[in-house]
């Protein structure tokens, strides 16, 4: 470790040693003798200050070389000791006290008061300026402030020169943890740990080490002697804060130049974790474009390989897979829609995206992955091998853009969780037309039973339904197959559409749906005669079946 500290200077500390304060020339001329606390001359000297008045511990913060001629120590060896007590008790360095009119040898009650305390008792034989010695002490102590800044800087930059070279947070991690010889952590705001970085106690991982103290760790230090450094950046309702800087003593004590220099490393890494996610987001936004652009025609299927390869996407020679991913329209462009101090607030798409590219990258296909703010999506295109790994692969794909959004803290706008739609498999031309489908699929698909994915082929029916939302004919469908229904769910219990949508989701099977809704089957008979009867229909009838089917989807896109 490098701890930076000789027999005088303290600088880890900021301050300078009670032994260093005594070897310079003010207080050495005069002749300076130890009388209690000898051991502890190594004490910081945090400043300097001159008084007579007994009751002088109440103006120190302790810390304090404190000089006195002892007109304020008393006459009585009972003020002498609650003296010295009061001083130990505040925490000073040391007492020094110049010998003269006042006391020609220090009292007894004094002395063995202090070494009982512990405190640092020095007498002067001979009388000295107070002022020099308060001027070479207070030079000596701002020396070792600039002494503590230039360790800082030397860290920042090192850390700077790491990143120029081409490193990036883990590099700076290691520099810092090298510095103060322990582990040093980076975690999300709500406290997931994204990097770590040195060793724990006798070389131990330094994940052991923070899993053992994680439990103890919400937003107060995990461990007495911490330094907990905020990394600036966060986007709305993060408080300004994108991660936290932890540095854990479990090797060595830190001291006040490791938090300076933590500090330093910690405006490094916001401004590497904002450039990082603001190219990560403009490549994401990139391929979205992309492939937007082919599914409306802009890039033509003859141009779309080498445009691919551009972007990194080598699918081979099999059948591509369209997959589109909606996550609706409640999250803003810019990614605001990201949990607030979540895992990774702000610059929501592009955590996104990196977090379902990291998922995605164990399907084991060719995947060129892009997002789309403005509509809320998610557009994924794949290289198969053949086209009866379609289903699998998209079991494994659903799974995958699944947890990436789990990772990323996004919303569920309305409680509904993402709609994930794959097309039709083939070569570049499907897979423009293929795109455009599931991206309208997706949309139609809003609402419907969540399901790991829809098969784009088989909602055709509530995609041309959808398209058909805004005509005024599909509103006086619906209500002239369902409006009794509706009128009766609004003024009596139970309500009855419902038993209707299971009844034919089940294809008129009443064994079905009496054990999906947990009705005996009289009680079901009951409530299917009493909604043929308000309907004024035959539920058994093929005709009013598909038309009270189609009325139950088309309710969805009306108002």
């Amino acid at each position: 470790m490098d701890s930076g500290t000789d027999s005088g200077y303290d600088t880890q500390g900021a301050g300078i040693t009670v032994q260093r304060a005594l070897e310079l020339p003010g207080l050495r001329s005069g002749l300076p003798e130890v009388l209690a606390g000898a051991e502890r001359l190594g004490r910081t000297v945090r400043w300097v200050h001159a008084g007579e008045v007994p009751h002088i511990a109440s103006l120190l913060k302790g810390g304090e070389l404190l000089l006195t001629t002892g007109y304020g120590l008393g006459t009585r060896p009972a003020e002498q000791r609650a003296f010295v007590r009061t001083l130990a008790e505040r925490g000073i360095a040391a007492l020094v006290v110049e010998l003269g009119p006042r006391f020609t040898r220090l009292p007894a009650a004094l002395v063995d008061t202090a070494r009982s305390a512990g405190l640092p008792l020095v007498q002067l034989h001979r009388e000295v300026p107070f002022v020099t010695v308060t001027e070479e002490v207070h030079t000596e102590i701002v020396n070792g402030h600039y002494a503590l800044l230039q360790r800082a800087e030397e860290v920042h930059r090192r850390c700077t020169q790491a990143l120029l070279s081409g490193g990036g947070v883990p590099q700076v991690l290691g520099i810092l943890a090298d510095f103060a010889g322990n582990p040093v952590f980076l975690e999300t705001a709500d406290g997931q740990l994204l990097y770590a970085a040195g060793s724990g106690p006798e070389g131990a991982d330094p994940l052991q080490v923070w899993e053992g103290l994680r439990g103890q760790h919400k937003d107060e230090p995990p461990l007495a002697g911490s330094v907990l450094v905020d990394v600036p950046g966060g986007g709305p309702g993060s408080g300004g804060v994108r991660a936290r800087l932890i540095l854990l003593p479990v090797r060595t004590p830190l001291a006040p130049v490791h938090r300076m220099a933590a500090e330093r490393a910690a405006g490094i890494l916001a401004v590497v974790l904002m450039q990082a996610r603001q190219e990560e987001e403009l490549a994401a936004r990139g391929r979205g474009d992309f492939l937007t652009d082919l599914a409306e025609g802009r890039v033509t299927a003859e141009d779309a390989p080498a445009q691919a390869r551009v972007l990194g996407f080598r699918p081979g020679s099999g059948p591509l897979l369209p997959v589109v991913m909606r996550l609706g329209d409640a999250l803003s462009p810019d990614g605001g829609g990201a949990r607030s101090g979540g895992a990774e607030s702000g610059g929501g798409w592009a955590v996104l995206a990196r977090a379902v590219s990291e998922e995605l990258a164990s399907v084991g296909v060719p995947v060129l992955l892009g997002v789309r703010p403005v509509e809320g999506r998610v557009l994924v295109l794949l290289g198969l091998r053949a086209e009866s790994e379609r289903a699998a692969v998209a079991d494994r794909v659903a799974v995958a853009l699944r947890a990436g959004v789990g990772r990323a803290g996004l919303p569920r706008p309305g409680g509904q969780p993402p709609v994930m739609v794959v097309g039709t498999a083939g070569g570049w031309p499907a897979a423009a037309s293929g795109l455009r489908h599931a991206a309208e699929t997706a949309t139609a698909a809003q609402g419907l039973p969540d399901r790991p994915w829809y098969d784009a082929r088989r909602l055709d029916i509530d995609l041309l339904l959808w398209r058909l939302r805004d005509h005024q004919d599909l509103a006086a469908f619906v209500d002239r197959a369902l409006g009794p229904l509706l009128e009766h769910d609004r003024r009596s219990r139970p309500p009855l559409l419902p038993t209707l949508a299971t009844y034919l989701a089940h294809a008129g099977r009443k064994a079905e749906t009496a054990r999906e809704l947990h009705l005996n089957r009289q009680t079901l008979y009951n409530r299917l005669a009493r909604i043929g009867e308000l309907l004024g229909t035959d539920l058994d009838d093929p005709q009013t079946v598909l038309a009270l089917s189609l009325a139950l989807r088309a309710r969805r896109h009306v108002p």
